[in-house]
C-alpha cells in the first residue's frame, strides 16, 4: 500500500533544516541559507522511501520576530506546521535548549494536538554522548515527542533511520507529485522575475512581452555566495540585438540592476551570468510556463 503525506521540518535559523532536507532528498534542492527567509510555506522538496512518498514543507526559522515581516514570516512557519501530518523540530545539540527551542515548545503546545512531533538532534558530533542523553531527556520532559533522533545532517548519521519512522507514520494513499519530481523551488522563480522586471524598465514597449527569463542553474558556493545562470529567451535575432544593446551596453546594466537586487535580497554575494537565445515558438510552449508558475493550459 503506497502512502505519501506531509512534514514540515521546524526550527531555529540555522538548525540545520536546509542541510537535513537536502540529505533526505539526495539533491541539492534547498537553497536558501539562513539569512533568507520565504514569505510562505511552500513545498521544498519530495524523498521516495519504500512505497512512501515524504513531501517536505518548507518552513522559515522560527525567531522572535521584530518587524512586520518578521511577525508575516513565523507565521507562515507555524502555518506549515499546523498543514502537516508529522512535524519534526530540530535542535542544536551543541546549543542545547535555548531561548528559541523554548518559545517554539511553547508553540508546539496547539500544533502538536491531532499529529506527531519528533524530536531531532542534529550536529550530535559536537558534544560528548552523556550530554545528547541529557539534552534528550530534558527536551522530553518538556514535550511528549512521538521519536527522539540523534542525527548528523551535514554527515548523514541517523537520517536513515528518521526518513524511514516517516515513512511509516505517513497516511495510506495515492503519491501526490510524480515520481520524479524532487522539489519545487520558488525562489529560482523569484530570481528570474527579478531579471525579467530590470528588463523591463530598461527596454519599454512591446519587446519585454515577447522575452522571458528562466534560471537554468544555481549553484551554492562554499564560501556562501551562489552563482545563477539565467536565460532571456526572445522570439527574433532582432530581439536578442536589442537586449543585448551595443558592445552588450543593455544586457550589462540589466545583469548588474539583478545582481544587486538578488544580494539584497538573499543577504549575501550573487554571481549571475545571463545570456540571450531565440526561442521564436516559446510563446506556445508549455515548459516555459512551467517555469514561469504558470498552467499552460489556463492560457489556452
Amino acid at each position: 500500500m503506497k502512502r505519501a503525506g506531509f512534514v514540515a521540518l521546524i526550527g531555529e535559523p540555522n538548525a540545520g533544516k536546509s542541510t537535513l532536507l537536502n540529505r533526505m532528498v539526495g539533491a541539492k534542492v534547498s537553497i536558501v541559507t539562513h539569512k533568507v527567509q520565504t514569505t510562505r510555506a511552500r513545498i521544498r522538496g519530495v524523498a521516495i522511501q519504500d512505497e512512501t512518498q515524504i513531501v517536505f514543507v518548507d518552513t522559515p526559522g522560527l525567531f522572535q520576530p521584530r518587524r512586520r515581516l518578521d511577525r508575516a514570516m513565523v507565521a507562515a512557519a507555524w502555518g506549515g506546521a499546523a498543514d502537516a501530518d508529522v512535524v519534526v523540530l530540530l535542535i542544536e545539540a551543541h546549543r542545547g535548549v535555548t531561548e528559541g527551542v523554548e518559545a517554539i515548545l511553547e508553540g508546539l503546545g496547539d500544533i502538536g494536538k491531532g499529529r506527531k512531533v519528533a524530536l531531532a538532534i542534529n550536529k550530535i558530533d559536537r558534544v560528548k554522548p552523556e550530554a545528547l542523553l541529557g539534552l534528550a531527556e530534558d527536551m522530553n520532559a518538556r514535550f511528549g515527542f512521538a521519536e527522539t533522533f540523534m542525527i548528523s545532517a551535514e554527515k548523514g548519521h541517523g537520517v536513515d533511520v528518521l526518513r524511514q519512522w516517516l515513512a511509516g507514520e505517513l497516511p495510506e494513499g495515492p503519491w501526490l507529485y510524480p515520481e520524479d519530481q524532487i522539489a519545487d523551488l520558488p525562489l529560482r522563480m523569484i530570481a528570474a522575475e527579478m531579471t525579467r522586471e530590470k528588463l523591463t524598465l530598461r527596454l519599454h514597449q512591446e519587446l519585454p512581452y515577447q522575452m522571458t527569463v528562466e534560471t537554468e542553474s544555481w549553484e551554492e558556493r562554499k564560501d556562501g555566495s551562489a552563482r545563477i545562470d539565467q536565460v532571456i529567451y526572445v522570439v527574433r535575432d532582432g530581439h536578442k540585438g536589442i537586449v543585448l544593446g551595443h558592445k552588450g551596453e543593455t544586457i550589462k546594466a540589466v545583469s548588474r540592476a539583478s545582481r544587486e537586487e538578488l544580494n539584497e535580497f538573499l543577504g549575501r554575494k550573487v554571481h549571475l551570468f545571463l545570456k540571450v537565445k531565440v526561442r521564436p515558438n516559446w510563446l506556445d510552449e508549455a515548459e516555459r510556463y512551467s517555469e514561469m508558475g504558470l498552467n499552460f493550459k489556463d492560457g489556452a
